[in-house]
């Protein structure tokens, strides 16, 4: 099976379409796609790509061999620019991948800094206990985590949300394996569709959106065909699910903090203030996100001038003098560094190979030939095995001619397909450690048919109504 991952992997770097970085430089770029530099920069991609999806057993971050790759690979373009006299050409395409980049970062630092603060104030423990303590049957707790995870996840990232409600089937299903089995891949394939509706669910939806391809209000379209991909395997999977209903838990519900329902709130105006950024003012969402940004750290402040008197409550972000001081620098240090780092290596890495040419040998096969409804349901398959972010930033950087319609279904493939296997996703990969022992891959796999039919479902629900 890792040997087949890694073949599919490499695959997929001949299967996807040039970026566009270097068409807008006012430089040619060179094909070295037959030269010994594009040969190495293909393997060391293939290699540390390889490294990241061993990334469990080798107990080693994924942003460390990515990091790596990026550097390695733009040091060999340049060397082959230099050598042709073209100082350039290289800096122009390697600043506009930066770029993608730092819009991209900052965007998520805010995102994850506002679910670290929610987190620290106990807004998901309360909805956690909530739940567990009201004695829901297991078919009840199955559909409410479901559709739970559905519904928060266009609002929070799908891996958050994925872990809150996974926590629940483990609370309340430790006497019963199968439900927490077959909650978890519920959980997975709720959390996945959930997030390919709204530009802030997922990665992919939010590069999409940040490009400017989709207009934020335009993804909705895409809540029914989600809704489908979603509730059809659940229909399946609740066949197999055990009669009754968990014992009752006794454990004294966690109270939330002072200001959690506030920080929800601005979380929320923070969205609207990104949307109203792109939709009226023209500008990139990602400067909506970071004013946000301020109204947390703002109310940051009033919460620590609002403790006891007799502790120092300075803005200085080292002093931590009680247990419920609220940081903000805290809740950003605590933002999902590997991840934002694994992103970077993506993109530059990525960017570099599409640079060389590599990625646009095949593009004409895939959405010429081939077609662009072909290709786009391939690269939900594609996402299943590997990564989607890559897949989905080459596809956004080609830029292919295609209408509103297929960019829709690009964008619910590449959200959707990842659930069709338990490594397709960064909720699946996630929960076989929190649920381990339960949730597995193979038993993940053994729902893949009924996950299939959903996601075809899907597809033939979006043409239908989006067409």
């Amino acid at each position: 099976m890792k040997h087949c991952i890694i073949v599919i992997w490499a695959g997929v770097l001949f299967l996807f379409p040039a970026l566009a970085s270097a068409a807008a430089s006012s430089h040619v770029s060179l094909d070295l796609t037959h030269h010994w530099v594009g040969f190495v920069a293909l393997a060391i991609f293939v290699v540390a790509y390889t490294l990241v999806i061993f990334e469990e057993q080798l107990h080693m971050r994924k942003s460390k061999p990515v990091l790596l790759a990026a550097g390695l690979i733009w040091i060999l373009i340049a060397f082959v620019y230099s050598g042709q006299s073209d100082h350039h050409s290289a800096e122009e395409a390697i600043r506009h991948n930066f770029l993608e980049y730092a819009e991209l970062f900052f965007f998520l630092l805010v995102a994850m800094t506002y679910i670290n603060a929610m987190l620290e104030r106990g807004v998901f423990d309360s909805l956690r206990d909530w739940l567990v303590l009201k004695g829901f049957s297991y078919k009840s707790l199955f559909w409410l985590t479901g559709f739970l995870a559905f519904f928060i996840s266009p609002v929070a990232d799908n891996l958050t949300t994925a872990l809150i409600m996974c926590a629940v089937i483990m609370a309340v299903g430790k006497d019963k394996p199968q439900f927490i089995a077959i909650g978890c891949v519920n959980i997975v394939v709720a959390a996945n569709a959930g997030g390919a509706f709204s530009p802030f669910g997922d990665i992919t939806t939010l590069m999409v959106w940040q490009k400017g391809i989709i207009e934020f209000f335009t993804f909705f379209n895409l809540l029914l065909p989600s809704l489908v991909n979603f509730v059809i395997p659940a229909a399946i999977m609740h066949l197999a699910l055990p009669s009754g209903q968990p014992a009752v838990v006794e454990d004294e519900p966690e109270q939330m903090k002072t200001g959690g329902l506030v920080i929800v709130g601005l979380f929320i105006l923070t969205i609207v203030t990104a949307v109203c950024f792109h939709n009226f003012l023209h500008l990139p969402p990602v400067f909506g996100m970071m004013t946000g940004l301020a109204y947390l750290k703002l109310f940051g402040y009033y919460l620590r001038k609002k403790g006891r008197s007799q502790f120092d409550h300075s803005d200085m972000p080292t002093n931590h003098k009680i247990e419920d001081d609220f940081d903000i620098f805290d809740k950003i240090a605590k933002a999902e560094w590997d991840t934002l780092f694994f992103f970077y290596g993506v993109i530059l890495a990525v960017g570099g190979l599409g640079f060389i040419g590599y990625l646009g040998m095949t593009s004409a096969f895939m959405y010429g030939e081939l077609g662009p409804t072909t290709a786009n349901i391939l690269v939900g398959v594609m996402s299943a095995i590997v990564d989607n972010i890559p897949v989905m930033f080459a596809v956004l950087t080609m830029n292919p001619a295609m209408n509103e319609t297929q960019w829709l279904l690009v964008t619910l493939t590449a959200g959707v397909g990842g659930s069709l296997l338990s490594i397709g996703s960064a909720a699946g990969v996630a929960l076989m450690g929190q649920a381990r022992g339960f949730y597995t891959f193979f038993s993940h796999l053994k729902w893949t048919p009924a996950i299939a039919l959903g996601y075809g479902a899907s597809i033939w629900v979006h043409f239908l109504i989006n067409s």
